[in-house]
C-alpha cells in the first residue's frame, strides 16, 4: 500500500467519519476506514495513519455464516487492542450502501448456475463511476453491460454516473461520432449522467472531481482496459495506480490493477479502484432493473392486462412500441434478460435461506433431545 504508506488522518472526517458511524461504534474500540482486504486481514486507515490488522473471532463468526458480512473496502470498521497492544479488527459498523454482485457463473450447458451468495464489492460508497472506453461503448453486449451495472449502482444505494473513457482514440475525422455515442448511452441509462472522458487529454477531470467534493467516496467499476487506472492518476493529479501502455490496434489497456484499493485524494474525496470485471451477476433487486428501463416500464402501463409479461400477449404496448421503431429490441432483450436472472437469483437466494433455516433447526431440535435424555 505505497500510496498511503505515510498518510496520516488526525481528522477522520476527510475519510467519510460522521456522527451515524460514531453513534455505531462499540464502546472501547477504534475507528478505521478499510483500504484493502487480503485473505483474513486488512489495511486500514486509522486516525494515526495506515494499519495491517487481522480479522477477529467475531468477524470471522459473521463472515462464516455470510460471506456478505466479510470486511471489503469502504467499510468503517471497530478495532480492539489486545493485550499484547496489537490491534485487531473487531466488527464491521452497519453499511450505509453497498456494491453488491451475485455469485452467479455459467454451466457446462450454458444455464445459470451459482450458490445464491453475494460478494460486496465496496461499501457505504456515495458515487458508482461505470467507466467504459468510446472505442467500444456502441457494442449491443457493452450497452446491456452498462446497463446491468447502473441497474447494480442504483441497488447498492449510491448514485450512478456513466463515463465514456478514451475519447481521445476516437476518429477526429468524425466529430458527430462522440455526440451520438454519448446520446446512445443516456438512452439506454435514462436519467443518469453520462460524461466524455480523456484521461491524457484532461477532458472530462474536473467534473469526476466534482462529484467527490467534501469527503464523498466513488467506486469506478468496468471492463478491464477501460481505462479506470489511469482516470484514477488524473483525478489524483498524481499515479497512485499502475498503468500500462495501451495495446496496438485495438486502443485497450492491459489489465494492471489486481485488488480494490481505496485512494484518499489530495483534492478531497476518495476513489476506490477495481480490477476489470468480465461480469457482474445480480444479486438483490427491488428496483434497481426498473430505474435503468424506465422507458419499457412506463409503456408497460398502457398494456391491455396488467401481469403482461411482453412475450406476445394482445394489447402489448411494449411489443407496439418495438414494431413501431420506438423502443430498440435490443433494449427489450436486455430487459428479458435481467428480470430472468433477477427472479432466478431471487429462486436461489430463497433456497439458500430455506436449507439454512432447515440446519438451524436440526441442530436445535438435535440439541433438546439430547438435553431430555440427559435429564434425571
Amino acid at each position: 500500500m505505497s500510496s498511503l504508506a505515510n498518510a496520516g488522518f488526525s481528522d477522520l472526517s476527510s475519510l467519510g467519519w460522521d456522527d451515524s458511524f460514531a453513534d455505531a461504534l462499540p464502546g472501547g474500540t477504534l475507528p478505521a476506514r478499510v483500504a484493502r482486504v487480503d485473505r483474513g486481514a486488512a489495511e486500514v486507515l486509522a486516525a494515526d495513519g495506515p494499519h495491517h490488522v487481522q480479522y477477529g473471532a467475531r468477524v470471522r463468526r459473521a463472515a462464516a455464516a455470510d460471506p456478505v458480512a466479510l470486511p471489503c473496502v469502504g467499510d468503517w470498521v471497530a478495532l480492539r487492542t489486545l493485550a499484547e497492544g496489537r490491534l485487531e479488527l473487531d466488527a464491521v459498523l452497519p453499511r450505509r450502501t453497498a456494491f453488491v454482485r451475485g455469485g452467479v457463473s455459467r454451466d457446462s450447458r450454458g444455464g445459470l448456475s451459482g450458490d445464491g451468495q453475494g460478494q460486496v464489492l465496496a461499501a457505504n460508497v456515495d458515487v458508482v463511476f461505470v467507466a467504459e472506453p468510446a472505442m467500444h461503448a456502441t457494442d449491443f453486449a457493452d450497452l446491456g453491460r452498462i446497463e446491468r451495472l447502473v441497474a447494480l449502482a442504483w441497488e447498492s444505494g449510491g448514485r450512478p454516473v456513466v463515463l465514456v473513457t478514451k475519447t481521445d482514440l476516437l476518429d477526429q475525422g468524425l466529430p458527430d461520432l462522440l455526440a451520438d455515442l454519448l446520446a446512445d448511452i443516456a438512452a439506454a441509462v435514462p436519467g443518469v449522467d453520462v460524461h466524455a472522458v480523456s484521461s491524457h487529454a484532461g477532458e472530462g477531470v474536473e467534473q469526476i472531481r466534482a462529484y467527490l467534493d467534501g469527503a464523498r467516496t466513488a467506486v469506478v467499476l468496468g471492463a478491464s482496459g477501460a481505462g479506470k487506472s489511469t482516470m484514477v492518476n488524473a483525478v489524483a493529479g498524481a499515479r497512485v495506480m499502475v498503468t500500462q501502455q495501451v495495446r496496438a490496434g485495438d486502443g485497450r489497456g492491459r489489465h494492471t490493477t489486481v485488488h480494490r484499493e481505496l485512494i484518499p485524494l489530495p483534492s478531497g474525496g476518495l476513489i476506490i479502484d477495481t480490477p476489470g470485471i468480465r461480469r457482474v451477476g445480480l444479486y438483490s433487486i427491488s428496483d434497481g432493473v426498473d430505474r435503468v428501463f424506465a422507458d419499457i416500464e412506463e409503456l408497460a402501463e398502457r398494456c391491455r392486462f396488467d401481469d403482461c409479461a411482453h412475450h406476445g400477449e394482445p394489447g402489448c404496448a411494449v411489443l407496439a412500441a418495438v414494431d413501431e421503431g420506438g423502443l430498440p429490441e435490443r433494449r427489450l432483450e436486455s430487459w428479458y434478460k435481467l428480470q430472468r436472472e433477477a427472479a432466478w437469483m431471487a429462486g436461489r437466494t430463497d433456497a439458500r435461506l430455506r436449507n439454512e433455516q432447515t440446519r438451524k433447526w436440526k441442530i436445535i431440535h438435535k440439541e433438546m433431545r439430547r438435553s431430555g435424555r440427559n435429564r434425571p
